[in-house]
């Protein structure tokens, strides 16, 4: 659990100590009366710990490029030093068939390694940028949940 998800669930327990703190009136409802601005400070610290999180989703992604970027160079660097040995043996037909089949494999061999990395990258980015949303999509809805509280304890405050 990264720290910003972290800071967030505890500003989330805080809210929630907060709206355990407040004190019901006899024949409300089981309506409470809560300390708004400290209930208002409290979101206002989360939605500024939430842009955090998608920065560093931003991050994961551009990391995968880059992941992917330097892949593709290492199988082309890999491709290239393969076809200058090939080259450089001598021209009798067995040594070139030989250089030729090492080349090949070589040439597969670095397609497979990159695929794979590719794979690896795009699993992993997939797995952070699905484990963030659900750690948005819950704080946002806890989030919504205390302010649909908070509106309406107020509006009972208020009548």
């Amino acid at each position: 659990m990264s720290t910003n998800q972290a800071a967030v669930e505890d500003l989330i327990d805080e809210l929630y100590d907060v709206l355990e703190k407040g004190w019901t009136l006899p024949l409300s409802g089981g309506k409470s009366f809560v300390d708004v601005d400290e209930a208002k400070q409290i979101l206002d610290e989360i939605r500024e710990a939430i842009p955090a999180e998608v920065r560093k989703a931003k991050a994961i992604v551009a990391d995968r490029a880059q992941i992917l970027s330097e892949a593709q160079r290492e199988a082309e660097t890999i491709v290239r030093v393969a076809e200058d040995k090939a080259k450089t043996l001598v021209n009798q037909e067995e040594i070139v068939r030989q250089a030729q089949a090492k080349a090949n494999d070589i040439m597969a061999q670095s397609q497979a390694k990159f695929r794979e990395m590719r794979n690896a990258s795009n699993a992993y980015v997939d797995d952070l940028m699905r484990r963030s949303d659900d750690a948005l999509a819950t704080a946002l809805a806890e989030l919504r949940k205390t302010r649909q509280s908070i509106q309406a304890a107020q509006q009972n405050h208020q009548q």
